[in-house]
């Protein structure tokens, strides 16, 4: 669906303040020949700090697959596993991820669509502990100045799509995602003034009871 890569990347596409992405096919050749004892290192450390991500709240730019732009706030709850995306008027967008599902409203279109959380790669950035093993293969690693790139992928569904995590470096820090989508479609999102302490977080926000049509 258009809708998750445009969330689907709540993601970031090629460019990242300093470094360039590399296309994915070519993380994939990267990873084919086997991840080196600093490739590993790195990787637990990304899950190292990914664990001590329980909220976060951030401003957010967002590039859809058309080019399309638009900004909004983000919070983020991996404790609890939900996410509202409040897309900056004249937007008519909202994105809200909880109860295992992920619910994408257009107001203006007077459209709601819901889909399973597992089934979209956004479903990996909620998960409390996400274990870069197991259930998640690294299709992609890249280490470019102060930018480091993980892509993973579902690894009993692939085809679902992936997601490419951004991080600056020294000392680590998550800057947003690319999400590429089952129709082979990138959005950008890059995370701006991200908060992750003293963060109010009502249930009210990550609310799914939105219209259905």
């Amino acid at each position: 669906m258009r809708f998750f890569s445009t969330l689907a990347a709540c993601g970031l596409s090629c460019l990242l303040a300093g470094g360039v992405l590399p296309p994915v096919a070519h993380a994939q050749e990267q990873m084919a020949v086997g991840a080196s004892d600093q490739d590993h290192a790195l990787l637990a450390q990304v899950e190292r700090h990914l664990d001590a991500i329980s909220q976060l709240k951030a401003r957010f730019h967002q590039t859809a697959p058309d080019g399309r732009q638009s900004s909004g706030t983000a919070w983020i709850d991996r404790t609890n596993r939900r996410m509202r995306f409040q897309y900056d008027p004249p937007s008519p967008l909202l994105l809200v991820a909880n109860h295992d599902q992920v619910v994408f409203n257009d107001s203006q279109l007077d459209q709601t669509t819901t889909m399973p959380m597992e089934k979209t790669p956004l479903g990996l950035l909620l998960r409390p502990h996400l274990q870069l093993s197991g259930d998640v293969t690294v299709t992609g690693l890249s280490h470019d100045g102060n930018v480091l790139n993980v892509t993973v992928v579902r690894t009993d569904s692939p085809g679902d799509g992936s997601m490419t995590l951004i991080f600056h470096d020294s000392p680590l820090r998550l800057r947003g995602w690319i999400i590429q989508d089952a129709q082979q479609e990138t959005t950008r999102v890059d995370l701006l003034d991200a908060t992750t302490s003293g963060v109010a977080m009502p249930d009210s926000l990550f609310s799914t009871d939105l219209p259905e049509h």
